[in-house]
């Protein structure tokens, strides 16, 4: 019997990030988020404690001003009084050391320790990479302007979250820092260029400034083959900084390319377009690697490929019951046509949310960086293409896991104990899983030799979203599934 294979996404592509072997997770994102919550909490306990201390020295200080004022206008007279004189005394020897005492207490070792505990949870410096180029993915994908995502005013983002959700000069600059570490001088120039805009419109930063981002611009878009922008930045650099040594060096190379490359313009007549090719040639995102890249986003942003009205007809939602099986005989499921070439099933409200919200319990504390099957080594190894989290649950680890395995038998009518274990896997922010195939081909007959099921003939997925938990089947490989049932509108 021939595996199948499935997964369960229990957080679909929501607004972590990945770099190199890392990914942080929504479920982990979000413990993230308490965490910071409790943070504050300390840090306002620490402020209110070093409030109260200060309150407590300057109540103190204000009455031996009055004190010492009146004292010192008649000393005699005052230390003529046999109380003034005792009192002088007890403060002096005690009072004033007490008063030491409290100036000298440390009002934030519960914070610090709090923080120091809490520290070893905090991402960093390659999960803020992750985040970044995470958040680039997304720009692509969707095409986003830079100065929507700056805004915070994201399609389908409410306006309490796009008003908490701004990006600062800061952090469009490190954006931009991020792309340029990766030789990504297209997105360097997008962010770099959001960032002066924000300075330019009054927006003040405590740790960048425009000749510093100016100097990032003018080499990225050079490096993209701009010239003239090239030169545009540098000179308005230069007249921020006359002295800059590497832009007054710059100024005078670029001049000369500029010249050079005119020069040659004007010899090749009747090739000026092909002449100025060289500012548009290396312009815009890398190389892709990928040659499904467009039809992929296109997908993502809901565009793509369309049925023709006669297939569309001939797609149905039916309650299906897989040839009267028992369990579905009373209660059938709800079942839809998705795609007919490959044919592709949904169903409808196939796991409860108390049943997949003790799959995320199990699945949470196992998560790791999703893994691909290596076909010239033959072992599992992370991929930048496939950028999540999975855990993978065994039916004997749970009852409900069980009962997941058993309700997809159940429907699909295929044989589970040949099945790899449930895989549940998160996305995070901007995760992906470029495409693929699930099943091994011909060049990878061995791909599956250590299961010892075969090669995989389905795939079922299990999306879980705020409205329900929808399943839905497709072929791995070669097979199809035949209707069981006449068609019924619902």
């Amino acid at each position: 019997m021939a595996a199948v294979c499935w997964l369960i996404h229990c957080l679909l592509f929501t607004s972590s990030s990945a770099h190199n072997d890392f990914f942080t997770s929504i479920g982990q994102m979000t413990d993230l988020l308490f965490t910071e919550k409790d943070l504050v909490t300390s840090l306002k306990d620490y402020i209110r404690a070093e409030e109260n201390k200060l309150e407590q020295i300057k109540k103190w200080a204000d009455k031996l001003d009055v004190l010492s004022a009146a004292a010192t206008q008649d000393p005699e007279g005052f230390l003529g009084h046999p109380v003034n004189a005792f009192k002088l005394m007890k403060r002096l020897n005690t009072e004033w050391g007490e008063l030491e005492s409290l100036v000298l207490t440390d009002m934030s070792d519960v914070f610090i320790s709090n923080l120091t505990i809490q520290r070893q949870h905090f991402p960093n410096d390659d999960d803020q990479t992750g985040a970044a180029k995470a958040l680039m993915r997304l720009q692509d994908t969707y095409q986003l302007d830079t100065n929507i995502i700056s805004t915070g005013e994201l399609p389908g983002s409410s306006l309490a979250a796009s008003h908490q959700s701004a990006l600062t000069v800061d952090d469009c600059y490190d954006l931009g820092k991020v792309a340029y570490s990766e030789a990504d001088y297209y997105h360097t120039e997008l962010w770099m260029v959001q960032a002066l805009k924000q300075l330019d419109e009054g927006e003040m930063s405590s740790t960048v400034d425009a000749i510093t981002i100016l100097d990032y611009l003018s080499y990225s878009v050079y490096q993209q083959g701009e010239l003239e922008r090239a030169l545009q930045f540098t000179r308005r650099l230069l007249e921020l900084d006359p002295t800059h040594q590497r832009a007054n060096g710059n100024l005078k190379y670029f001049e000369y390319q500029l010249a050079k490359q005119k020069k040659v313009e004007g010899k090749e007549e009747g090739e000026e377009a092909e002449g100025r090719g060289q500012k548009g040639e290396t312009r815009g995102r890398p190389d892709d690697y990928l040659p499904e890249r467009k039809k992929y986003e296109e997908l993502c942003r809901g565009e793509g490929i369309r049925m023709t009205p006669r297939r569309q007809s001939r797609l149905f939602c039916r309650y299906y019951n897989n040839n009267r099986h028992p369990r579905y005989v009373i209660g059938p499921v709800k079942e839809e046509d998705e795609w007919d070439r490959p044919r592709i099933v949904r169903y409808h409200d196939i796991v409860s949310d108390k049943e997949m919200e003790k799959v995320k319990e199990l699945a949470k504390p196992r998560l790791r960086r999703a893994t691909v099957h290596d076909p010239q080594t033959g072992k599992l190894t992370t991929a930048h293409y496939r950028v999540s989290k999975s855990a993978w649950l065994g039916a004997y680890e749970h009852p409900v896991v069980d009962k997941i395995n058993q309700r997809i038998e159940d429907i699909t009518g295929l044989d589970v104990t040949t099945a790899e274990d449930l895989q549940v896997a998160n996305y995070g922010v901007g995760g992906q899983y470029e495409p693929h195939f699930d099943f091994g081909r011909k060049d990878e007959p061995d791909a599956f030799e250590e299961l010892g099921t075969g090669n995989r003939i389905a795939t079922w997925l299990l999306y879980v979203r705020d409205s329900g938990v929808l399943g839905t089947l497709y072929p791995s490989g070669k097979g199809d599934y035949q209707d069981q049932t006449p068609p019924v509108q619902f």
